[in-house]
């Protein structure tokens, strides 16, 4: 019997798992908070030229985003297991959209930091890179390594995204502007949330892709913090957890808080204009996109400790080599380095994540929000350490150099961890 044609596509659309539906959305959520958090490095000079802010004090603007985005992580985290992905994604998108639009109305560098730094850091890091644990832990059984690479990358799209239009935006129009398209798109993400965000497998009768049964989502009761803080008091226990969340923290420094923030700046202080160096930047997030996609492809058949190891040498080399690169225009050496670096720039999240797994089982997105946390205070501490380097120095050359060091540390610490022999174990309690 011939199928109508109402039929055929309903029996298509059933074939697409729901899992897929749920990653599109959090993969556009992620843009969205990789961009909004990104913003501030191309308004370090109009501010300065504006309000006559020193960098450092601007820069410090900048920590406190990427403190928070880190710090909240485990938190928001904890609070998704309690009232859902849905409403904490939809509010904080709601609190980027209040930091930023109320930016055009600052007079002082305080107000500043209340906005992009407490405001803005709150918001995007309640979907910072917890968010992919969970969204990956709850939907997918298989292809749990790729779904994260293909998440992370939403992270360089974001950036992609944002970088040239706010540059531009900022050049032209000048920064008040640039917020204000930040804090409307913002606003935009929050009914594709609330329509397709779903919590769990169970809540619309299917179950995570590659999963065998519908297992019902178990209610988490208590206080969401004190759980947050009891995984950390557990996680803190364990060589494990030390030696990825010191890896991690150099990672933030390498890469969101010294490339991420002070490229552009770096860039024009060698003649290079603004919008160039902020597009150059933006290619770092093209080939981020497939290097992160790829590693997550590689961390579903790789041992997590060799490629981890891999990516942060390979990332050593290249940022002690940076500061010989920078010119008035673009040369070809400088091209080698921003594909290169764009394909490891966050490769390193996937198998983070999957040695989260393999170690701390149900609590391993909360982990996993706490080894974030230290790989955004190393971001906050290059941010600042930078921008002070370059007002008492003149130049960011040291801070390449020493962040090049750190991340053959990096390296050392990542092949260093202990292999685990049951993945599925629930090392830590998910109870509250």
């Amino acid at each position: 019997m011939k199928l109508s044609g109402v039929t055929q596509l309903q029996q298509r659309t059933r074939r697409v798992h729901r899992a897929w539906v749920v990653a599109a959305v959090a993969f556009v959520t992620l843009i969205g908070a990789a961009g909004f958090r990104s913003v501030p490095s191309v308004l370090i000079d109009p501010l300065h030229a504006e309000f006559g802010w020193a960098r450092g004090t601007i820069g410090a603007a900048v920590s406190i985003n990427l403190v928070l985005f880190g710090l909240i992580s485990p938190f928001a985290a904890a609070l998704m297991d309690r009232l859902g992905m849905r409403r904490v994604v939809a509010w904080a998108l709601t609190l980027v959209a209040a930091g930023s639009g109320l930016t055009i109305f600052m007079t002082a560098s305080w107000q500043l930091q209340l906005l992009w730094g407490v405001l803005v850091g709150v918001g995007t890091g309640s979907m910072s890179m917890a968010f992919v644990a969970t969204v990956t832990g709850r939907w997918f059984v298989h292809r749990r390594g790729l779904v994260s690479g293909i998440l992370t990358a939403a992270g360089a799209t974001g950036q992609l995204v944002f970088l040239p239009l706010v540059a531009s935006l900022a050049t032209e129009y000048g920064w008040r502007t640039a917020s204000i398209v930040v804090a409307l798109a913002a606003l935009a993400v929050v009914p594709l949330v609330v329509l397709f965000l779903h919590d769990h497998p169970s809540d619309v009768g299917t179950t995570a892709y590659g999963g065998e049964a519908e297992i019902s989502a178990a209610p988490v009761t208590g206080s969401s913090a004190a759980r947050a803080l009891r995984t950390l008091r557990d996680a803190a226990r364990t060589r494990t957890f030390w030696l990825l969340a010191g890896g991690f923290a150099i990672c933030g420094a390498s890469t969101n808080g010294l490339v991420g923030t002070h490229f552009v700046t770096a860039a024009h202080d060698h003649g290079m204009p603004h919008t160039t160096a902020a597009s150059l930047l933006a290619l770092v997030g093209i080939f981020d996109v497939a290097g992160t996609i790829l590693s997550g492809w590689l961390t579903d058949r790789v041992n997590p400790r060799v490629l981890l190891g891999a990516y942060y040498t390979l990332r050593g080399l290249s940022l002690m080599i940076l500061p010989s690169l920078f010119a008035p225009g673009v040369e070809p050496s400088m091209w080698v380095f921003i594909i290169f670096y764009g394909l490891d720039w966050i490769a390193t999240v996937p198998p983070t994540v999957a040695l989260c797994r393999e170690k701390f089982g149900d609590a391993a997105p909360i982990a996993f929000g706490w080894v974030f946390a230290s790989h955004q205070v190393g971001a906050a501490l290059a941010a600042f350490g930078a921008g002070l380097t370059r007002d008492l120095q003149g130049s960011y050359d040291l801070a390449w150099l020493v962040a090049g060091g750190l991340c053959v540390l990096a390296a050392v610490m990542s092949i260093a961890v202990p292999r685990h022999r049951v993945p599925g174990n629930t090392a830590l309690t998910r109870s509250a």
